[in-house]
């Protein structure tokens, strides 16, 4: 399966969305502070009484947008899977766990490494992965602003990163910290909260891609595994529709079974058109089931008859639509709801599709 969602606009809006809870205490600045000429009364009234203790001198002052543009340091994104940070980290470090499925936890997170590297078409330079560090060649984090196609779309800086992996003793876990160790830009120079931000940048990058190269490995995994996840999505046109990545061709027989489990009557099995003719009756309370302490299963559809019609989509997976007697398709709150029945009873009875 592929994602269409880019994976560079992911980690842009996150990285916007990313901060520290770090402000410059500036109240009292005299900046902040506007003190005007007192009211002026008529000749003819009298000028109302004011304490010397409180009076202030008359000032104006203009606030100073270089002073103020103080911005946070980004914070270390943990969205992959497994990862976490330390409190109180004072470098730019994750940590991840080994999830299911990682053979070699420090192939995984360099793997993750030289994928990011691909995307910048950078180079390494400097490769001892074996004792656990890494030196990538010049490229840029932060992007030139899109001008017109005439103007020059130079980068406003360059940088060099060092990515570092510590294993913990009991080999679960594992460290990657990403250290700054060249710079240069003809316009901005180098601050110790641009360096950190740099840093962070580019270790987040690392996480990002660690977590799109995860997902990729669950999906394997519950195809090697045989399991069928249903997940609500849309077919080819546009019809809210179960999706799950198994091939459509195993998946009338499992999913037919499985139907039978929940009050479904399998009617016919079109293999041709991938339709699946059944018929829902709602179960009707029992003594016997209040007796034996069985839930009665009820479905958030009515009674009646339905096509389910099984189909490759273009993304390689695999969509399961719904449609009543009429020949409606199921709107999408309605999937949803039937979505979270039908997972509650695999996971409440450990049935598997």
């Amino acid at each position: 399966m592929q994602y269409w969602i880019p994976k560079a606009l992911t980690v842009g809006v996150v990285l916007g969305l990313s901060g520290c809870s770090v402000f410059i205490n500036d109240a009292h600045n005299k900046r902040n502070y506007r003190v005007s000429e007192a009211v002026k009364v008529p000749a003819q009234l009298e000028q109302p009484f004011q304490d010397d203790t409180y009076k202030m001198d008359v000032a104006q002052f203009k606030n100073d947008p270089e002073a103020k543009s103080f911005r946070p340091p980004q914070q270390v994104l943990t969205l992959a899977a497994g990862s976490w940070v330390e409190e109180n980290e004072t470098v730019a470090r994750v940590y991840f766990d080994k999830n299911d499925g990682i053979e070699d936890l420090n192939q995984f997170i360099w793997r993750s490494v030289d994928n990011v590297v691909a995307s910048h078409q950078s180079r390494i330079i400097s490769d001892q992965r074996n004792d656990g560090v890494v030196e990538l060649d010049w490229y840029s984090l932060i992007k030139p602003t899109e001008g017109w196609f005439w103007e020059d779309s130079k980068a406003v800086s360059e940088q060099r990163i060092k990515f570092v992996i510590e294993r913990k003793e009991h080999q679960r876990t594992a460290s990657l910290k990403a250290e700054l160790i060249d710079y240069r830009s003809d316009t901005r120079p180098l601050t110790d909260l641009l360096q950190q931000q740099l840093e962070v940048r580019a270790l987040n990058e690392v996480v990002a891609e660690f977590d799109y190269l995860y997902r990729l490995l669950e999906v394997e995994l519950r195809k090697q595994q045989g399991i069928l996840s249903l997940r609500i999505g849309f077919d080819d046109d546009g019809n809210a529709a179960f999706i799950t990545e198994q091939n459509h061709e195993k998946i009338i027989d499992r999913f037919a079974n499985f139907l039978e489990r929940v009050n479904f009557t399998v009617i016919r099995i079109d293999r041709d058109t991938g339709a699946v003719s059944v018929r829902y009756e709602k179960p009707e309370d029992s003594v016997w089931d209040s007796i034996w302490g069985d839930d009665v299963l009820e479905l958030p559809i009515e009674s009646g008859d339905y096509v389910i019609t099984v189909a490759a989509t273009k993304e390689n997976s695999t969509s399961l639509t719904w449609r009543d007697s009429n020949d409606e398709v199921l709107d999408a709150s309605t999937m949803t709801l039937l979505q979270e029945t039908l997972l509650s009873v695999l996971r409440d009875k450990g049935l598997t599709i």
